[in-house]
């Protein structure tokens, strides 16, 4: 996991807000296979949002701990019920935050 100061995670909170969910948490809750996918996402996009509804047993703060402890995807911000999740992508024609700011630190 990323180790991120104050300033970039502020920075990543401000990129991500108007963003929509792109993937929900449900009843099954997390799997790695499921952590897996976000990666896939994160990847091409290196920032998303993803929602706990209603019928899940989780609660957010055990979401981004599972997602923390499965991947290398930093949980930038919990709001309600909704994670912001970031990963620096590899390829360079992805970086789109990474490449704005620093965002490499640890």
């Amino acid at each position: 996991m990323l180790k991120l100061t104050g300033k970039q995670k502020r920075f990543l909170r401000a990129e991500a807000h108007d963003f929509s969910p792109m993937f929900q948490i449900g009843k099954n809750n997390l799997t790695e296979e499921i952590v897996n996918e976000y990666v896939a996402a994160l990847s091409k996009r290196e920032l998303i949002k993803v929602q706990l509804l209603q019928n899940t047993s989780m609660t957010t703060k055990e979401a981004a701990k599972f997602i923390e402890e499965h991947s290398d995807i930093t949980v930038v911000q919990i709001i309600g019920h909704v994670l912001v999740l970031y990963l620096p992508a590899d390829e360079e024609k992805y970086r789109r935050y990474s490449n704005k700011y620093p965002l490499t630190g640890h």
